[in-house]
């Protein structure tokens, strides 16, 4: 088959964006399709400290920089009840890459992201669906309504429409992770000054966990996550059920006191998915599209700049080396099914109380502390240091399921 582009990309979001840059700057022919146009509302605002790496890399972390995000310094869990929370900031984490990421509306982010990818010579189309995918011998076809276009590889970046996985049917559910999130932008939340006010915060309660992620002096991302079947038995519009959450729990309702809601209440449920594999001979997936696991530890964009970067690297291995196509593709799957593993054990751990209880009754026994605060910043890796170290960290949570090691919390207010 002869191919026109290199690699085909599905597209814009971060995960796209950032594969097609790398892909350009190492001399590759990049064609990229988003299906809406930028900007674009979207959730998942809070970056870790391990991108900038790779945003340093593609040449584009100046140009964020420059955006005036709001720099985040860390993360604070708190409990419902009000009885502990506990900060991590990412200068103390277990051998630091970085002491701040940033706080970012996705609509200007994500335009950034896509223009520095056309500026470095990916042939974008915005607004353009792709509507099929081919794999004639020797390469790829994407048909768009208007014509094809013949690539050597696809890079699927479609997010949670996972396009190719939907096609080749290699999407599941994880058992126990049906969540359901309502969430808004709201002006004027009351928040800590300095440092503390740029932290992402995560309250847990009882039966939901709420984040509060400041985008601006003023502004903030509020959102609350429940169990999918909960939300669908509640009578009440989205916008009644989101605010009633508010106010049943004191530590929101008391900083959301003087705040005014600026945007629509948005809903997004059963978004936990996995993909059984994550390439193919001519493909690959990253971002959403090779899965998603749970909004809390804002580990969305974060695995999809991972994965980009990951991707770039083992497709520049195979347009170089044909013959180590299926090695390079194999690693890449399992270095990002490693990672996922990492934060499923993570997600499913903030959903049991006893998480909860230990990490707001911090112990910095053999820097366990630090190596939780890593996860929280994304500097996880190979390092037997830390791996151990956070074997040890489940292994206390684990105990205190049966025996309290750390005092134990209603996770709610008192009633009156």
């Amino acid at each position: 088959m002869k191919t026109e582009y290199d690699v085909a990309v599905i597209g814009g979001g971060p995960a796209g964006s950032t594969a097609a840059t790398l892909l350009a700057r190492s001399g590759r022919k990049v064609v990229l399709f988003e299906k809406d146009r930028f900007p674009r509302f979207h959730i998942g605002e809070s970056l870790l400290p391990r991108s900038m790496s790779t945003f340093a890399r593609s040449g584009v972390l100046e140009k964020i920089e420059a955006a005036g995000f709001v720099k985040k310094f860390g993360a604070q869990i708190a409990s419902g009840c009000g009885s502990g929370e506990s900060k991590f900031y990412f200068k103390d984490g277990f051998r630091p890459k970085g002491d701040h990421a940033f706080q970012v509306e996705r609509a200007e982010f994500d335009k950034i992201l896509l223009d520095h990818a056309a500026e470095n010579g990916v042939e974008v189309h915005e607004g353009t669906k792709v509507e099929g995918v081919e794999f004639p011998p020797g390469g790829v076809l994407l048909r768009t309504s208007k014509t094809s276009y013949p690539a050597s590889y696809v890079l699927d970046c479609s997010g949670r429409n996972t396009l190719l996985a939907s096609k080749l049917d290699l999407k599941t559910t994880y058992d126990g992770l049906h969540k359901f999130a309502l969430y808004a932008h709201y002006e004027n939340v009351d928040r800590p000054d300095g440092m503390d006010g740029t932290l992402t915060r995560m309250v847990r309660a009882k039966d939901r966990w709420f984040w509060m992620i400041p985008l601006s002096p003023t502004k903030m991302s509020i959102g609350v996550v429940m169990d999918t079947a909960a939300v669908r038995a509640m009578p009440q519009t989205p916008e009644a059920i989101l605010q009633e959450s508010l106010d049943s729990l004191p530590v929101m309702k008391n900083r959301m006191a003087r705040s005014t809601r600026c945007t629509p209440v948005y809903a997004s449920g059963d978004y936990s998915y996995r993909i059984t594999s994550l390439h193919g001979d001519r493909w690959l997936l990253a971002g959403d599209s090779a899965g998603f696991i749970d909004p809390v530890f804002s580990s969305g964009i974060f695995l999809g700049v991972l994965g980009a970067e990951q991707a770039a690297g083992a497709l520049n291995a195979a347009l170089d080396h044909p013959g180590l196509r299926a090695k390079s593709f194999d690693l890449y799957q399992r270095k990002m099914q490693k990672v996922l593993k990492i934060y499923l054990a993570f997600v499913r751990a903030w959903y049991r109380q006893e998480f909860v209880e230990t990490v707001l009754s911090p112990a910095n026994i053999l820097e366990i502390v630090p190596a939780v605060n890593a996860v929280l910043a994304g500097n996880i890796g190979d390092s037997f240091s830390l791996t151990w170290r956070l074997a040890l960290f489940r292994t206390i949570v684990g105990i205190q399921r049966f025996v309290p090691l750390c005092p134990r919390l209603t996770l709610q207010p008192d009633s009156p």
